[in-house]
């Protein structure tokens, strides 16, 4: 069987929003807004080691996921 390679990933952070939390190891939980591979930048949330060099899993969030979020998260006040 053939193995699959992934192609390599490209990002650039356009903006960070907020630092929400920071580990005991340096890794930083980010709320950024990046551009992914090239396409239209999005907000994302994950964990990024000091330099931003290694991440962790995370998620992305298109202005309409978030302006969703944040109506959900008012009402949980």
């Amino acid at each position: 069987m053939a193995k699959q390679t992934s192609p390599e990933i490209s990002y650039k952070i356009i903006k960070n929003i907020a630092v929400l939390s920071e580990s005991s190891s340096g890794w930083k939980k980010e709320i950024n807004l990046v551009e992914w591979n090239g396409n239209k930048a999005k907000y994302d949330i994950r964990d990024w080691n000091s330099d931003r060099s290694k991440m962790g899993k995370g998620i992305t969030l298109s202005d309409e996921e978030v302006k969703s979020l944040v109506k959900v998260l008012e009402k949980i006040k």
